[in-house]
Parts: structure tokens; C-alpha cells; sequence
């Protein structure tokens, strides 16, 4: 191990005061125990040395030279001595990404076999499940941006969304990358974190550069343009300068606007790369969005100093050994360390009279919420909000709404929402959300329940309208009981319909929910727009 002692220094150099008390006390020890100073003032000096009886010991290892090496020890490990720098790895996954897709008809198009879009779908599997456990939203956009996902840690309910993308969500036709930059801006500032957008896209709208390089400056956000398509011909384009379609509507299989990537990237400041076959794609992608999680964080992010004080436990635990001596005065030196070192255990007792004595209700609970015992947690918390989450997550949703229903802050009415929609109170769920809201405009989750909400409570209305549908069969039993004719009859059990095989098989589509949640924000957005002035 090479220590680079122009770098050496401590990271908590408060503690080194320690060693003052430990380099006295030996000293401090001596002089209380000096004979000759004890009988300074009773017995004349040149005397003493003659009416001294026993013979003076030899200096030897005491008690409190162990004690003094302990402290001295004790306070260098605890202040943090450091000389080496170190990146955590978990720091490069925390770069948060938002993954803009888009969704024109031009992305049907076939020169990147299947389709455009096909391989876009295909490039963002493989991203997020190398992501897992870092933070990625989901954008689609066309004429409109919309939001799919908040930025979110499950890769798997991520994917999910992913290959629900469809170019028939949109019913607005262009390509809206200004209004991408826009969501992207706003759930970055509900992050308060800088982070990456990547644009999947084969084109781009010429008009809206200027606006975009005005939006993004000053601002944190980086922006990554991915070109999909081949780059092998050029556009083809009408006299309107609108992509040429064949004679079902599609584009014309090499309609790649090069050129308009090209601005986009210039105006948007970003780096422009295409969609490859192999990971190379993806090592451009997350190599530049660590980059700029780096550099926009400023050194507190980047510089991280190995805590090298651990490798003194093994010579403290060799004192503390050494100092269990029997007829030594000091002999609870042992015990007084192994409590302190008991004290700062982080785990609580899981249960019974010893938990009660030493941790708080709410610590217990949060042990339990921790280790996924949510029932328990619900238990134990005296915190309404906890209790209320613990409660939601154990799926006793009235005993959530009970608990939360005492507080009014923007989580406390998020989870109301939540505990709502799985009682399928939807108008309440949707009132829940507002308030969240209302408290926390930029709360990028309840924006996204809401839009689910809205969207359920219309799907259950529409379907409470047509009535059942027909049933079908879950199984067919045959009565052996011979009828007119001598044959054997069949009856026919109906099939189970409930709120909540209702609710299983529409989350089963996320397309038609994206359909339904992108066309129910148009319409708003329509609508606010007339009533503008």
C-alpha cells in the first residue's frame, strides 16, 4: 500500500483533539503516583530516598500506557486519515436519464429491419435492464410530448412501457421536440439533479431550433440525439417538404432527414449518433450521461476519499486484548468499549421487552418497513404518514386512507390517491391527486396516477355503460344424466367477472391506457388553449 503523504488529511480532524488527553495521561499517572512528591512538604527531601523501605519499581507497561495508546489510536481511526481519492461505483449509475421516443408515422418505416421504431424498441430494452436500479424516465412524442413514466427504478415496468410504443398512439401529427425539452426540464427540477435526455428519432421540425437552443440554455440538462434510420440515401420528400408516403400511409423506406437531425443536434448542443447493432450505442449513451452527471455535480460529486481509519481496528482490538489482565485497575476498559461499540449498532431487536426498552415505536416500525414486513411496520408506527404508507404497502387500504386522511401534505394525498384506485373509488382518487397537486405542482408521480385515474374511471364508465359483456365459459361440464334422446348434457359455468379481473386485464394493455392518457392530455391542452386569451 503506497501512501502519497502530500495527500494525506483526515475528514473528520475534530477527533485528533483525543490524542491530547491520551499523550497526558501517562504523564498525569507518573506524577500522581511519585512517591517522592506525595511526601514533598512531610518528610525532608534528603531524607526520603533513606527512609524508604521498599525498593523503587521499574518502569514498566501500566494500565494507562495501554489507555493512552488506545486514545491516541482510537482518535487518528475516527478522524478519517485519507491520502487516496476514490469514485464510488454506485456514482456513475445514479446519472439520471429521460429517453425521449418518437412515434411519427415516419418511424414505420423498414430500412432498419423490422421497422425504425422496432429497433428503437430493441436498443431501449437492452438500456434499461443494463440501468437497473438507476433512475429513467420514458417520453413518447409526435405532434404532442407526453409523459409514459416518471423516472422510475424498476427496469422491468419500464420495458413494459417500452414495447406498448406504437406509432398509432399519436394522433397529432410532427415531431414536438421542444415540448420533449420541456417535460424533460420539469422533471428534472423534481429530481433537483442534473441528468440526460436522448432523442429516438429519425427527424426533426427545422422551426423549432431557435426555440430549442434558447429553452436549453443555462440549463442542466444535456441532450443526446440517437438517429434512427439508414443513412444510406437521402430524403424523400414531397413539394410540401412532407415526408412522401406509399399507398397505405407509411413512408417511403429511406426517408432519413439527415440534415434535420443535423440541426437538431447543433441546436440543442448535443452529440449526434445513430443506432447501432451492437452495444455501441449504448456505451455512447451511458458514457456521455456520466460524463455530464460528473461534471455538473462539481467536485462534491466527483472527488470521494478512501476512509483508510478501519485498517486501525486491528491494533485497537489488539489493545483492548491485551488490557484484559487480571489485578489490573483498569480491567473495565474492555467493557466500557464493547458497549460503546454496542451502542452504535444500526439493527434493532425485532421484537418483545428488550425492542420496547431501547428503540422507539417508530424505530421498530421502520426496521420493519425496511425488511419488507410491512404488516408489522403498520403496527408499530406511531407516525401517521408511515403508519399510512406501511399500511398501504400491507394492502389494508382503509387503514392507509384512516392514517393519511390526518395529514395534508402532497405524499400524504398521493397515497390517498393510490389506496383509492385500488378500491376503485376513482372520482376520489382523482380528487386526491389534485391536492397533491395543488401542494406540489412539479410531482412528476401524482401527474402520471392522475392521468391513469382519469383514464380508468372513464374506461369503468364506458364499460358500466355497454352492460356485460357476453360471458364466456371457463369450463364445460358435461351432466352425465341422460336427457330426452339418451345424450349426455352440457352446462355451461359463467365465467367470473369482477372490478378486479376488470382492472388485471386493462393493465395488461398499457397501449390502449397510452392511447386513452395521451389523447385525454390533447384534448386538455386543446382546451386550454382556446380558453387562453
Amino acid at each position: 500500500m503506497n501512501i502519497d503523504l502530500s495527500a494525506l488529511h483526515f475528514l473528520r480532524p475534530w477527533w485528533l483533539l483525543l490524542i491530547l488527553p491520551g499523550l497526558l495521561l501517562p504523564w498525569l499517572w507518573l506524577r500522581w503516583h511519585d512517591l517522592h512528591r506525595q511526601l514533598d512538604g512531610i518528610i525532608a527531601p534528603h531524607l526520603v530516598d533513606h527512609l524508604m523501605i521498599a525498593p523503587r519499581q521499574q518502569r514498566r507497561l501500566r494500565p494507562v500506557h495501554l489507555l493512552a495508546a488506545t486514545l491516541v489510536l482510537g482518535a487518528v481511526a475516527a478522524a478519517g486519515p485519507t491520502w487516496e481519492q476514490d469514485v464510488p461505483d454506485f456514482l456513475d449509475d445514479r446519472a439520471p436519464l429521460i429517453i425521449a421516443v418518437d412515434l411519427s408515422p415516419s418511424m414505420q418505416a423498414d430500412d432498419v429491419p423490422p421497422s425504425r421504431l422496432a429497433a428503437a424498441r430493441h436498443t431501449l430494452h437492452d438500456l434499461v435492464l443494463r440501468r437497473a436500479g438507476a433512475r429513467t424516465a420514458l417520453i413518447a412524442y409526435a405532434g404532442s410530448a407526453h409523459l409514459v413514466l416518471p423516472a422510475t427504478e424498476d427496469p422491468t415496468l419500464l420495458d413494459t412501457f417500452i414495447q406498448a410504443l406504437a406509432t398509432d398512439l399519436m394522433d397529432t401529427p410532427g415531431k414536438d421536440a421542444l415540448g420533449v425539452i420541456d417535460l424533460a426540464l420539469k422533471l428534472l427540477a423534481a429530481e433537483n439533479t442534473p441528468g440526460t435526455l436522448v432523442l429516438l428519432t429519425d427527424g426533426a421540425d427545422a422551426s423549432q431550433f431557435a426555440a430549442i437552443e434558447k429553452r436549453l440554455s443555462g440549463t442542466a440538462l444535456q441532450v443526446l440525439v440517437l438517429a434512427v434510420g439508414s443513412q444510406a440515401t437521402g430524403p424523400l420528400r414531397d413539394a410540401q417538404g412532407l415526408p412522401r408516403l406509399d399507398s397505405q400511409g407509411r413512408p417511403v423506406a429511406g426517408d432519413f432527414d439527415k440534415q434535420a437531425l443535423q440541426g437538431l443536434a447543433k441546436a440543442a448542443g448535443a452529440p449526434l449518433g445513430s443506432l447501432t447493432l451492437d452495444d455501441d450505442d449504448l456505451d455512447w449513451i451511458e458514457l456521455h450521461a456520466q460524463r455530464h452527471f460528473k461534471a455538473a455535480s462539481g467536485d462534491s460529486a466527483q472527488l470521494h476519499w478512501k476512509d483508510a481509519g478501519y485498517w486501525l481496528c486491528w491494533p485497537l482490538a489488539l489493545l483492548v486484548l491485551l488490557s484484559v489482565r487480571r489485578g489490573w485497575r483498569v480491567s473495565w476498559l474492555p467493557g466500557l468499549l464493547l458497549a460503546l461499540s454496542l451502542s452504535g449498532a444500526a439493527e434493532p431487536a425485532r421484537a418483545g421487552p428488550l425492542a420496547d426498552a431501547f428503540f422507539t415505536a417508530d424505530q421498530q416500525g421502520r426496521w420493519a418497513f425496511e425488511h419488507e414486513h410491512y404488516p408489522q411496520a403498520a403496527a408499530h408506527f406511531h407516525d401517521p404518514y408511515w403508519k399510512g404508507v406501511a399500511a398501504y404497502e400491507a394492502a389494508d387500504y382503509q387503514a392507509a386512507l384512516a392514517s393519511l386522511g390526518k395529514l395534508d401534505s402532497a405524499p400524504a394525498w398521493f397515497y390517498q390517491g393510490n389506496s383509492y384506485v385500488r378500491l376503485f373509488k376513482f372520482p376520489q382518487a382523482i380528487a386526491a391527486y389534485q391536492q397533491a397537486l395543488r401542494l406540489q405542482p412539479e410531482f412528476a408521480e401524482a401527474k402520471a396516477n392522475l392521468a391513469l385515474a382519469q383514464a380508468l374511471l372513464k374506461d369503468y364508465a364506458d364499460q358500466q355503460k355497454a352492460g356485460p359483456p357476453d360471458e364466456k365459459p371457463d369450463k364445460v361440464v358435461e351432466d352425465q344424466t341422460p336427457a330426452a334422446g339418451g345424450k349426455p348434457q352440457q352446462q355451461k359455468t359463467p365465467q367470473a367477472a369482477s372490478d378486479q379481473l376488470w382492472l388485471n386485464n386493462l393493465t395488461t394493455s398499457p397501449a390502449q391506457f397510452l392511447k386513452r392518457k395521451f389523447s385525454i392530455q390533447d384534448a386538455a391542452r386543446q382546451q386550454a388553449a382556446k380558453e387562453a386569451p
